[in-house]
């Protein structure tokens, strides 16, 4: 049995806790490219110039990550698809050796150093990307349908929710696409408050939006270093949804109230 928590309002987290069971969009992103024949495991044999390995994804994945925070490439008004497919994009161009953009940091070196590279054209990176970004997101869509039904139920009980995230700047989109958007009184983007993740301040402009004191405002997020900890930091009440991470690496589960394997775990500690 759960103990309840006393709180009076919750912030949600949306990356990774809204849209995925947990799990780093890296992770969701390589099941895209493994059903896609592109990316194979540790036990599978790659073919030259067709398929990689995931230490060489992790670099790809990284530099796009980069690309979109250095250059203001996503509108206001652009779809989650859009942001699969802009990722997708750059990268299979870094895995394909195609020229990179700048981001500051040592990408460069790492396309250089690649195990594994891409036999790919641009009209074929294109294509790819289109498609796998398609895949990507109608699973991602039906998941969202599933967790829209927690947030009914979190409304219908009286919690008011804020959204709190790392974002692109299109977040009120994604919501509105999702039809989740009405669920929020307040959504604090990083993107747009000039603050982010694992700064406090962020999660502490939530709880001024929720006009409640942090003892009384629980946080749900998927990173503990960037979720879980700066919440706690604050004095809120934090429940983990704890999947598939970025770092193999051991966290104290002692400090979150609970630990989540999906969204609607949450309800048995408020409903």
């Amino acid at each position: 049995m759960n103990k309840k928590l006393d709180v009076k309002g919750i912030i949600f987290d949306y990356g990774g806790t809204l849209d995925t069971r947990g799990d780093h969009w890296s992770e969701v992103l390589w099941k895209g490219y493994e059903h896609f024949g592109i990316g194979v495991n540790a036990d599978e044999e790659v073919e030259p110039g067709v398929s990689i390995g995931k230490s060489s994804f992790r670099d790809a994945y990284v530099y796009g990550e980069r690309v979109l925070a250095v250059h203001p490439l996503v509108k206001a008004e652009d779809h989650f698809e859009d942001i699969l497919r802009m990722k997708i994009h750059f990268q299979l161009s870094f895995l394909a050796s195609a020229p990179l953009l700048e981001t500051g940091k040592d990408d460069a070196l790492k396309q250089q150093a690649l195990a594994e590279r891409l036999e790919l054209s641009e009209s074929e990176i294109a294509e790819i990307s289109a498609s796998m970004a398609a895949y990507i997101n109608s699973e991602t869509q039906q998941l969202l349908a599933e967790n829209k039904q927690v947030l009914e139920h979190l409304k219908q009980a009286g919690y008011p929710m804020v959204l709190v995230s790392n974002f692109y700047g299109n977040i009120n989109q994604v919501l509105k696409d999702a039809g989740i958007d009405g669920y929020f009184s307040r959504v604090i983007e990083s993107a747009v408050v000039g603050v982010r993740k694992p700064n406090p301040a962020i999660f502490a402009l939530g709880v001024c939006a929720l006009d409640l004191p942090a003892s009384q405002v629980l946080v749900v997020g998927d990173t503990f270093s960037k979720d879980i900890l700066p919440a706690c930091q604050l004095g809120c009440h934090t429940l983990w949804i704890k999947g598939l991470q970025w770092e193999k690496k051991e966290y104290d589960e002692s400090v979150p109230d609970g630990l989540l394997t999906k969204l609607s775990d949450m309800e048995a500690y408020l409903l």
